[in-house]
């Protein structure tokens, strides 16, 4: 599952800046974001009911907040071809007819533009990608949802929370094994986010939303069609990702799923659509992956993926990226999956940076290895760091040892780089492919770890050193 972004709290930032100085707030030729979002003085109260939220969604505190939040993620633009950069203009111009529009409960929100991106075990899975101003709509009402929702949902529950996140999950799950409850039950709900009734998730919201114009507005969001292959097609269930309200919503949905875990004693961590229950015995976790199977298709008419979901040691399963070692006190590891996804992301970067310097492509390289290594930060058992480290650099001198291309050139290179005149021969003419050479001592010493770390590479261990400090 791909990790999508942390539900933002509803407050005011800082003005975000933009390249060049400036702020979000700054318009092409420097004019300043009038005041769109002002509400008339007669629309000022000083307090806001369930049954009178869109005031409260449409406000202007809430709407800046909305704005800034949907500068700063940037994103593509939507079916109307409005980018981040145009929202601004746009609102000036049609803020208020489109806040009475919300107001009065007529404001019909655009199609959703799909976008296909590849799922990490392979196929496909589609985005669905508002436009911007339904984006800072949806950010709104995410913003007045939140505090009404969350703090009712489940201590297990880490998805896209505030103040919570993956690490919380992969930690609460190792403590769930060291309390010796040794197997899971690891569900995978088949296409949940396509396959999200719409009754029974707008029953869920009905119970905390008084504000039918709220309802109503959030019904059309479910329900705006998806513009694929320039083909609009209507939608009768799902909540394609991509949209800001869909990971409150899916929550609001999966607390069902929470209470009844809840109910029957079992201890689980849940994060989105990924939910793993710890037990004590395979009989046990069967009996349990029956059970919810028939509760989920006839509660929330949502179907387990049997192909994806098992009851197996959860050293031999992947939570969130991470998985465990099989000690009493288990320790958290990257998961092999997410090391393989890794060097393949990798591989697909050093291809790109064909033509460039290779500092450029190192430069690039590094800002996704410290924000994978962020990730994984947890991760107790290091000995995997230092051999991607080893494997990184050799990967570096194996593109230099090509790009001198033949043998005269890598037996001037290396003598240029120290190595003496007959090993520098030997070496240049031994007729061994580049990964060989490679790993070989002549280009150890011809590129040395310090020479690779002054071009900009980072070193994976001392990362998470650094890292395991915070």
């Amino acid at each position: 599952m791909s990790k999508p972004t942390t539900v933002p709290k509803a407050e005011m930032p800082k003005p975000t800046r933009r390249a060049g100085g400036g702020t979000t707030e700054s318009m092409g030729s420097g004019s300043q974001l009038r005041m769109a979002f002002e509400e008339p003085t007669s629309d000022r109260r000083s307090g806001t009911t369930s049954a009178m939220m869109m005031e409260q969604v449409v406000s202007r505190q809430n709407m800046l907040t909305a704005y800034r939040r949907v500068v700063r993620n940037a994103g593509a633009a939507g079916v109307d071809g409005i980018s981040v950069e145009d929202l601004g203009s746009y609102c000036n111009e049609h803020w208020e007819t489109i806040r009475q529009q919300l107001l009065e409960g007529s404001y019909r929100p655009q199609s959703v533009r799909a976008v296909a991106i590849p799922k990490p075990g392979g196929g496909e899975r589609v985005l669905g990608i508002p436009t911007v101003i339904d984006r800072m709509i949806q950010q709104a009402l995410l913003q007045v949802m939140t505090p009404l929702f969350d703090p009712y949902f489940s201590e297990a529950s880490y998805g896209f929370r505030p103040g919570r996140s993956a690490h919380g999950a992969v930690a609460a799950a190792r403590e769930h094994i060291e309390a010796g409850y040794r197997w899971v039950v690891d569900i995978d709900l088949e296409k949940f986010f396509d396959r999200v009734n719409h009754d029974v998730l707008m029953a869920r919201v009905a119970g905390r939303v008084r504000d039918k114009r709220v309802l109503q507005l959030i019904g059309r969001y479910l329900r705006a069609g998806l513009l694929q292959e320039g083909v609009t097609s209507p939608r009768r269930e799902g909540t394609p990702q991509g949209g800001p309200l869909s990971p409150l919503l899916s929550n609001i949905l999966l607390d069902d799923l929470d209470r009844e875990l809840e109910r029957r004693g079992h201890r689980f961590v849940r994060y989105a659509d990924d939910c793993n229950i710890y037990v004590r015995s395979r009989r046990a976790g069967e009996r349990v992956m029956a059970s919810l199977e028939v509760w989920l298709a006839k509660h929330l008419r949502l179907k387990v993926n049997r192909s994806k979901s098992a009851v197996e040691r959860p050293w031999k399963r992947t939570f969130l990226g991470y998985s465990v070692t099989h000690n009493l006190r288990p320790r958290l590891k990257v998961a092999a999956e997410s090391v393989r996804r890794m060097k393949t992301k990798l591989r697909q970067m050093l291809r790109r940076g064909r033509g460039r310097s290779l500092q450029e492509t190192i430069a690039t390289a590094a800002a996704y290895l410290r924000g994978w290594m962020a990730y994984f930060s947890k991760a107790e058992v290091k000995g995997v760091f230092e051999d991607l480290d080893m494997w990184l650099r050799r990967k570096l001198r194996r593109i230099v040892w090509k790009q001198w291309k033949t043998p005269r050139t890598r037996m001037r290179e290396l003598q240029r780089r120290g190595v003496n005149r007959a090993k520098a021969g030997r070496s240049a003419y031994n007729g061994r492919g580049p990964w060989f050479n490679a790993g070989a001592p002549h280009m150890h010493l011809a590129l040395p770890t310090t020479v690779l770390t002054g071009w900009g590479l980072p070193s994976l261990i001392q990362l998470h050193q650094r890292f395991s400090l915070h």
